[in-house]
């Protein structure tokens, strides 16, 4: 398939520049494949399409400040993006960054954030990334939390708020690691959560820390060709042990967002069972992929051309999702991030 068969006019005017005002006041497209309905509604009534013995999976990473600013010996100003620790830890005190500044950052130069809070170039790696080890006094990621600066998307354009440091977190964000929230996620309220628990959904999180690299276009023509990006995740034993169980007695499995999608496929045996466990997760799910384990998906509106787009065409079908889309900019939905969201069934 060709880049183009994924590609669809939206409205400026229709991309989220800021949350709604409650997490669950957000609009909700429902599509059924077996039907091929689809259906607006508001997102509270998510409620009604699960079933007694559901199970839903989280991604409980959370958003990182990730952008760190700081300035060199000179006085120049610079900013430091971190992507993902080289060791796979977020303790780890050497970073894959990106890095901005008036003139390119040679190895060797120091930036300093704070009085006791630094950084070193150790290496050019890959353009445009840089190694980068990070110089500090006590804990690393404490030092983050306290000079960093939330990461946007960059089709928000503004500047962070103080509400953004709430609301572009799940409420079940708990493993430091992404520089992208699971925007799927951010509709759901603690009292949605104990709704479908007392309805008897069976919840079960994996972390999946987002990278930057999902906001990356495709640079080629044909998909077949596009090399994922890479980012880390990690299954617990239960659950992989929920999910199997959920498979083996016929019930369904819900994926809240793309990124849970992701990390499911990525652990699926080709006997279709979820293995425990973590590592690098570069699957790329496009039209013709027969997904192992996710039998229903949440997940929000997104970028023409992206990858995530041709997630949701492997999964419900390329026509009906985009007929769908067409249908959601006709009914002003809005998109991307702190946009309203979809299920597919």
């Amino acid at each position: 398939m060709q880049l183009a068969d994924f590609d669809f006019l939206l409205p400026d005017e229709l991309i989220a520049q800021a949350p709604a005002t409650r997490r669950d006041a957000s609009r909700l497209l429902c599509l059924d494949r077996q039907l091929a309905t689809v259906e607006s509604r508001q997102f509270a009534d998510i409620l009604e399409y699960f079933q007694s013995g559901d199970v839903l999976v989280v991604n409980d990473t959370r958003v990182i400040p990730a952008r760190l600013l700081g300035h060199k010996p000179t006085g120049g100003k610079v900013e430091i993006f971190l992507v993902r620790p080289f060791s796979g830890e977020t303790q780890s005190e050497e970073w894959l960054c990106l890095t901005k500044s008036s003139k390119s950052l040679r190895v060797g130069t120091i930036v300093d954030f704070s009085p006791d809070f630094s950084a070193e170039v150790l290496e050019e790696v890959e353009s445009p990334y840089r190694r980068v080890r990070f110089h500090c006094s006590g804990d690393f990621m404490h030092k983050v939390e306290d000079v960093g600066h939330l990461p946007l998307p960059p089709y928000i354009k503004r500047e962070e708020s103080q509400d953004d440091h709430s609301r572009y977190q799940t409420v079940f964000a708990r493993k430091k690691g992404a520089v992208a929230a699971p925007t799927a996620g951010l509709h759901f309220t603690e009292q949605i959560l104990q709704q479908l628990t007392a309805a008897g959904v069976e919840i079960l999180s994996l972390t999946l820390h987002v990278g930057l690299g999902t906001f990356l276009p495709v640079r080629v023509d044909d998909i077949s060709q596009h090399k994922m990006h890479s980012e880390l995740y990690s299954i617990p034993e239960t659950t992989a042990n929920g999910v199997n169980s959920a498979r083996k007695e016929g019930r369904r499995v819900f994926a809240l967002g793309t990124t849970s999608a992701r990390a499911l496929e990525t652990a699926a045996t080709d006997g279709d069972l979820l293995l425990a466990g973590s590592g690098d997760s570069e699957i790329f799910i496009y039209p013709g992929y027969r997904f192992k384990i996710v039998d229903a998906l949440i997940t929000n509106f997104h970028l023409p051309k992206s990858t995530l787009l041709m997630l949701v065409s492997a999964f419900a079908g390329r026509d009906y999702i985009l007929s769908a889309y067409q249908q959601a900019v006709e009914e002003r939905f809005r998109f991307f991030s702190y946009g309203d969201c979809m299920l597919i069934l």
